[in-house]
């Protein structure tokens, strides 16, 4: 029995069965496999060749670099062959020259010349009156070194068996106060009052010093308290055990507008 062959219609074929087959629709569907062959093809010629493109051109300049490196050794060798002529040799050192020492023949004249020269008997007249220097005077002298003695401030206490007091009192201390002080005119003006705390010092003589302002109100007010701090009389020092000590003492001074 023979084989009976059919004709398999193609996609394309069925669609365009009953209609205009040389319309471009059914063209361009008939040839579109053959179209995405080529398509693929191109597209993976130019992948192939842009990944080729580094390796060859990496290989192309190994190359390039073996022949520059021969080339630059060629020269090389040519130039240490062309050494250069050597150096002439010095010239001859100078003779040395001889000096000669021309010899003139004494002239005998009957001309005397004085002398002041001692004679030996003269010398062994003269009578040394200095004492030669003993081995005291030969040896070095020791120079003294001067001691200076630093006497250390005593410690400041700031309490105290018994504290220090202003002479006759806090009733004497607050009157000084308000006799003495001189209310700053800026002060006035400006409407500034308060209480300036003053800091100081009463040493074992009952003396003021180190007196510093802790905090102050301004216009004039601190440099006032501290004149006035300044000239107190002196205070009864403060003792610890009995003996006079050093005592830091707080005050404040109250600045009141009338």
């Amino acid at each position: 029995m023979a084989i009976e062959k059919r004709h398999v219609e193609s996609l394309e074929e069925l669609v365009f069965k009953s209609r205009n087959r040389e319309y471009g629709a059914y063209l361009l569907r008939k040839k579109y496999r053959k179209y995405v062959t080529i398509s693929l093809a191109l597209a993976l010629f130019i992948i192939l060749a842009a990944i080729a493109y580094p390796v060859i051109a990496s290989y192309l300049n190994k190359t390039k670099t073996v022949i520059e490196n021969k080339d630059i050794t060629a020269e090389m060798m040519k130039t240490y062959k062309n050494e250069a002529p050597p150096p002439p040799p010095p010239p001859p050192p100078p003779e040395a020259l001889v000096q000669k020492v021309r010899f003139t023949a004494p002239i005998v004249t009957s001309d005397t010349i004085e002398t002041n020269l001692s004679s030996q008997d003269d010398l062994s007249a003269k009578k040394s009156y200095e004492a030669p220097p003993s081995e005291e005077d030969l040896a070095p002298k020791e120079e003294k070194k001067q001691v200076i003695e630093q006497v250390e401030a005593a410690p400041v206490f700031t309490i105290v068996e018994e504290m220090p007091s202003f002479t006759g009192g806090e009733a004497n201390l607050y009157k000084y106060l308000h006799d003495n002080i001189k209310y700053p005119e800026e002060a006035k003006e400006l409407g500034i009052q308060g209480r300036v705390y003053v800091t100081f010092v009463v040493e074992t003589d009952g003396s003021i010093t180190d007196i510093k302002v802790v905090r102050g109100i301004g216009g004039g007010c601190d440099e006032e308290a501290i004149r006035v701090v300044k000239s107190m009389p002196h205070w009864t020092p403060g003792k610890q055990r009995g003996v006079p000590v050093r005592v830091q003492f707080n005050l404040p001074i109250k600045f009141t507008l009338q």
